[in-house]
């Protein structure tokens, strides 16, 4: 039986718990938060992301964001999750893994966001820690990539908090704020230490 789980694709937990913090699939009753707290962090997430799309907070796009979430999901490729405070249940960012290769890489790209009113504050620390043994375990996965750019110091604090090692420099490597930028690549593997 458990190697018929290991060949099946997985079915993961839509809650994943961290210290004072959880990780939740996206949904529709979070538009509005998710759309304030966006807007409100518009200046501060910019130089860090691709250039948004002129409706991207609109109830109409986030309905087809989570559509493709779905799908991504469906396809094992993609596992969105945002990231709440404990306590108050206050949305504070997002954690993604994207890139989900099985066969014999077994591998998968993070992401993550902070909300302008939320970060510094170890919120993406805490949530990265809890998802990194829910990839491992739930997921299956082997290899854990994840990518900044070369001046983001506070997104280099939080991988090497959470036992990222980093690997190299990458040329070019994604399209940031309408411009192909430069970033240095982490990984973590599951037999890695970890703080």
């Amino acid at each position: 039986m458990a190697f018929l789980r290991s060949i099946t694709k997985p079915d993961p937990a839509s809650l994943v718990l961290g210290d004072g913090v959880y990780l939740r699939m996206p949904q529709m009753s979070d538009f509005a938060e998710w759309a304030a707290l966006r807007d409100e962090s518009r200046d501060f997430l910019t130089p860090w992301e691709p250039t948004w799309p002129t409706d991207d907070l609109t109830r109409t796009a986030f309905r087809r964001r989570l559509r493709r979430y779905q799908r991504e999901m469906r396809e094992d490729h993609a596992y969105p999750f945002f990231i709440f405070r404990g306590g108050d249940n206050v949305l504070v960012g997002g954690c993604t893994i994207s890139n989900v290769h099985r066969g014999v890489q077994q591998d998968c790209t993070l992401g993550y966001w902070a909300g302008a009113p939320f970060a510094g504050q170890g919120y993406v620390t805490r949530a990265v820690r809890a998802l990194i043994p829910h990839v491992f375990e739930e997921l299956k996965l082997h290899r854990i990539v994840a990518s900044c750019l070369l001046e983001n110091e506070r997104s280099k604090a939080v991988l090497r908090r959470c036992g990222f090692r980093e690997e190299g420099y990458t040329r070019g490597l994604l399209r940031i704020n309408g411009v192909w930028r430069d970033h240095v690549q982490f990984a973590i593997l599951r037999d890695d230490p970890r703080p």
